[in-house]
């Protein structure tokens, strides 16, 4: 008799249940949008040199990359913020002229923990040589921090966006039922000077270039009971 009673229980539980999963749903997208200003650097640098001797180049770039990562020590600067990245030694050929010549070429990436001493350390590796400049990329110390404020912003962003839906209708929404992360985007200003000659022009220059702001977005996902 009591597992008659049970399973007399359980069906009566199931439409109930069945019931409660198809509750009406509003779903919307948040977005959170945080700006910050940088105080760190990554300096993505390349040593390049050319010409008719593999180990002429060879040597003319091992002793550049000898003489910058010196002087990037001689400036307080941790080793582990200092990366060989690739080292290349290629053959080139002239169509026009019909020759070979070689390639040498090294990426060194420089984190900068301090913005302040950008210009200082830029132009002493000009002057140490260096020769090549493939990216300056602004950073934050805080990053988590921000991306923490950017997806609260989204998720209060995405409740009001679901309340302004409800309204006209003169419903309410009830809780989140269902919360994911759809999209996350940290916009960094990304600077390239590729030509050696811009590189040079810079030297004289008090500032070389501005830092701007970085921009942190994320979109999420949310679900919420329509009441």
């Amino acid at each position: 008799m009591k597992n008659l009673l049970f399973i007399i229980a359980v069906l009566i539980a199931i439409p109930v249940m069945a019931q409660d999963s198809e509750k009406p749903v509003v779903n919307v997208t948040g977005e959170g949008l945080v700006k910050v200003e940088p105080d760190e650097v990554l300096i993505k640098s390349r040593i390049e040199h050319e010409g008719n001797s593999a180990a002429e180049v060879k040597k003319k770039n091992d002793e550049v990359v000898n003489k910058i990562i010196k002087y990037l020590k001689s400036q307080d600067i941790e080793e582990k913020y200092i990366k060989t990245e690739y080292l290349n030694l290629n053959k080139r050929y002239d169509y026009n002229d019909k020759t070979y010549t070689y390639v040498a070429n090294q990426s060194i990436s420089i984190h900068l923990k301090d913005l302040k001493d950008y210009e200082k350390i830029m132009k002493g590796l000009l002057e140490n040589g260096l020769n090549r400049i493939d990216g300056i990329q602004f950073k934050s110390s805080e990053m988590e921090k921000y991306e923490k404020e950017a997806r609260k912003l989204a998720v209060l962003d995405a409740q009001n966006r679901a309340k302004e839906l409800a309204q006209p209708l003169g419903q309410e929404i009830g809780k989140a039922i269902s919360i994911s992360e759809m999209d996350y985007n940290s916009y960094q200003p990304v600077y390239r000077m590729d030509e050696a000659v811009e590189m040079s022009a810079a030297k004289g220059s008090t500032q070389t270039i501005s830092p701007g702001e970085l921009e942190i977005k994320i979109k999420v996902s949310v679900g919420f009971e329509l009441k």
